[in-house]
């Protein structure tokens, strides 16, 4: 099992603060944003990470990271993304990485409170397809919603008007190999990118997506100022309190 951390984009929705970084280098707390996805891939167990970046602060990854033996990595490899293609594209990117091992997706301003282990195992275990986490939340009209029977996903609709289910589909999604094959073919959406709610709704029709549900604390840190605010207080409470 391999890692993906995905650390591109522009930050628009942080700026000013990202006129001058990448929105990933922020702080949360007490630390870089970006240690938050990569500490969840080291406590379950991946050893092998791939950082998709871009942009002009890519350099700066490296300087911060290294080669990864500081989160326990056996390798920690970097990917650029020249342009704003989408996550699918960024996912694209580690095609020669991963070869044909299932890997595990993080956007690097997912920050959550729950271990991946078990996740992980049950993906290890459900030996192929795809499987993706939910996070039960009050405005689920502002993300991608799926409906579920039992852990099987029934749908996912990208920002309903009336959504069938209060279950968000957060920044973490696990594949096999059969991902670069569903990316390359797939055609750029209204807005020119290459979507990964088109890669869940491939595995969808096939039968083969499943999902958990996350019981603890989530947030998308890189939504807004007041976001990246709220997980730093958070991040510290979860701190004081040993975890």
């Amino acid at each position: 099992m391999k890692g993906v951390v995905l650390a591109g984009g522009l930050g628009t929705r942080l700026r000013p603060l990202t006129s001058i970084t990448n929105k990933h280098l922020l702080p949360v707390y007490d630390q870089p944003m970006i240690f938050y996805p990569l500490q969840k891939l080291a406590e379950a167990g991946i050893r092998d990470v791939m950082l998709v970046t871009g942009g002009n602060s890519a350099g700066d990854f490296l300087r911060l990271l290294g080669d990864g033996s500081g989160f326990g990595f056996r390798t920690l490899n970097y990917a650029y993304q020249v342009r704003e293609g989408g996550i699918a594209e960024a996912i694209g990117l580690t095609r020669t990485f991963i070869g044909g091992d299932q890997f595990v997706v993080i956007l690097g301003d997912n920050i959550l409170e729950d271990p991946l282990e078990d996740k992980v195992r049950a993906f290890k275990e459900q030996g192929e397809g795809a499987r993706i986490l939910l996070k039960e939340v009050d405005n689920p009209s502002d993300y991608g919603v799926a409906e579920l029977d039992g852990n099987r996903v029934v749908s996912i609709e990208e920002k309903p008007k009336r959504p069938r289910s209060s279950y968000a589909v957060i920044g973490v999604y696990m594949y096999d190999g059969f991902v670069f094959d569903v990316i390359d073919g797939l055609e750029p959406s209204a807005r020119g990118e290459l979507e990964v709610t088109d890669i869940n709704n491939t595995y969808l029709r096939r039968g083969l997506l499943r999902a958990d549900i996350l019981q603890g604390w989530w947030a998308d840190s890189g939504c807004s100022i007041d976001g990246l605010l709220q997980a730093g207080i958070r991040a510290r409470q979860l701190r004081s309190e040993g975890r």
